[in-house]
Formats: C-alpha cells, structure tokens, sequence
C-alpha cells in the first residue's frame, strides 16, 4: 500500500514486483520517506534491496525511515549484501510492543500487533485536522491578524502582549482522514478497535472458497466473509480485500455473498487507488 499526502510517500510492504507497480502507475520511488513493514515473510519484504538500489539511482539523499517489527535492523542488514553503497542515511524505528505510534511529515502512523504464524503488525495512517478559526475570538482576546495563520497551523506565539496558543483561537478538532492496514492474521478485536471508524479497511481475505475456512484457521489468514465481519464491526467507510491465494482466480464470484455481510466492500487489484478528502461542513 502506498499512501500519499503533502508531498511525501508511506509504503506498507515492500514485496518482489513492488518497483514495476510503482512504474506502471507512473510513481516515483525516490519520494518516499517511510517504508512500513508487516511482517518478514519474503512476498512482503523481498522487494526492498532492489527498491534501496533504484532511490540511491534516483541520487536521493534524504534519510529513510524504516518502521518494522524487531529484528528489522537485522533483516535489512542481510537483505543490503546486495545493495551496500546508498547515498543516504536509513533510520531505523523498531516496534518492541504490543503497539506503537509515529509521527512522520503530518502523518499518524499507528502499529498494532495481529495474529499470524511469525510476528505481524497491521497500521493505521491518521491526518488529524485542527478545529475551524474562531473569528470572533480571535478578535475579541486582541490578536494581531498577523499571527492568526500560524496560530491556524498549530504554532504558539510569544508576543509583548502575552503568549497566544492556537486552542485560544480554534474550535474543536475536526474528523481527519483514516487508513487501516492489515494483512497475514487471523481475525481479533484488536484489529477491529485500530480499524475504528476507518475512511479505508484494506484487509486481506485469503479465501473467498467457504470450504476454505479451515484452511484458513491453520495457516493464520481469513476468508473474505472474516474480514468483512470485521469491517462492519469496526464500522468503516468501506472495505478493500487483498492478499488472495494463488489458487483464488475469480474473487469477484464470491463478493455478492460477501456484500450481504459488509455492502461496500470491494475486491481488490494491483493498481487500484482512492482518494481520500475531508467530510463537508
């Protein structure tokens, strides 16, 4: 998954293939900062020395950050044998618990452990949006109109008049924007309570077949019907399937059922993308 906003790039997962993607949708590698890992599992990692080697062709120079459950320093060490010169620096953010929160370039990212056969995590990438300017406070505390833009943005300011902080001049905080992420587990509450309200749950459903269910128990994953059980509960905008069996050819087949469940959900494909905007007021 890729998420864009602001200028900058977060990537969850970096499988083999990942690079062509990014071609065909006519992305670049070189701007993006943050590469967030799952798990190391290779069909979710196997990508990254090829994609290191093409950002340091791209005469990128700005760090990179990699978040990742532990052992990631390890992995990416072994995984660069092949990709040791880099022109930039990589800042490595390992998750020691059960979850974790960042904050990179606007972005929330929350990780959150699930339940597969290694350790995994799943993500939620929040933009959290300030409450509206209040005019007519703004006014009547006697700020200056010249401080009102940075006050919009967050900034306290310290004048000869006192120190003005933007809670003075801003209403409640407003409904941001809301992606989660999981893939490789077994359904769990926790995943339900990350997912909470989610504008986007890209989950995956790795068996549309219902015969399929116990299969599905035995080797960590879910079915399509799992995840949409999910993605009601959380009570989510709507709901993307990924991460298929190679034995799935036609998922399509299986949404009518899976849409009594959970009606907007959606079958995912390579290429598929949204975008993402604030409710109106």
């Amino acid at each position: 998954m890729m998420v864009r906003y602001n200028g900058m790039s977060l990537l969850v997962d970096c499988g083999e293939g990942t690079q062509i993607a990014l071609k065909e949708k006519g992305w670049s590698p070189k701007p993006v900062d943050v590469i967030c890992f799952t798990h190391y599992h290779a069909d979710h990692i196997s990508g990254l020395p090829g994609m290191l080697l093409t950002m340091g062709n791209a005469e990128r120079t700005e760090p990179l950050t990699l978040i990742g459950p532990r052992g990631l320093t390890k992995v990416v060490n072994a995984l660069r044998v092949i990709a040791p010169e880099l022109p930039f620096e990589i800042i490595y953010r390992e998750i020691t618990g059960v979850e974790e929160c960042f904050s990179i370039g606007g972005m929330k990212i929350k990780a959150f452990k699930v339940n597969h056969n290694v350790l995994c995590y799943g993500y939620s990438v929040s933009i959290e949006r300030a409450g509206k300017f209040q005019l007519d406070r703004a006014e009547a505390l006697g700020i200056e109109k010249r401080y009102w833009n940075r006050l919009q943005k967050g900034e306290t300011i310290e004048t000869e008049k006192g120190i003005f902080t933007p809670d003075m001049v801003l209403g409640e905080p407003r409904k941001g924007l809301k992606v989660t992420y999981v893939t490789d587990s077994r359904p769990t509450e926790g995943i339900v309570a990350h997912a909470q309200g989610s504008d986007l749950f890209i989950c995956e459903g790795m068996y549309g077949e219902p015969e399929k269910k116990e299969k599905a128990r035995e080797y960590k994953h879910m079915t399509f019907y799992e995840a949409a059980k999910m993605a009601k509960k959380a009570q989510v905008k709507e709901l993307w399937l990924t991460h298929f069996s190679p034995s799935l050819v036609r998922a399509e087949e299986y949404m009518p059922e899976v849409k009594k469940i959970f009606s907007a959900a959606v079958a995912g494909k390579d290429g598929k993308t949204a975008e993402l905007t604030y409710e109106e007021e």
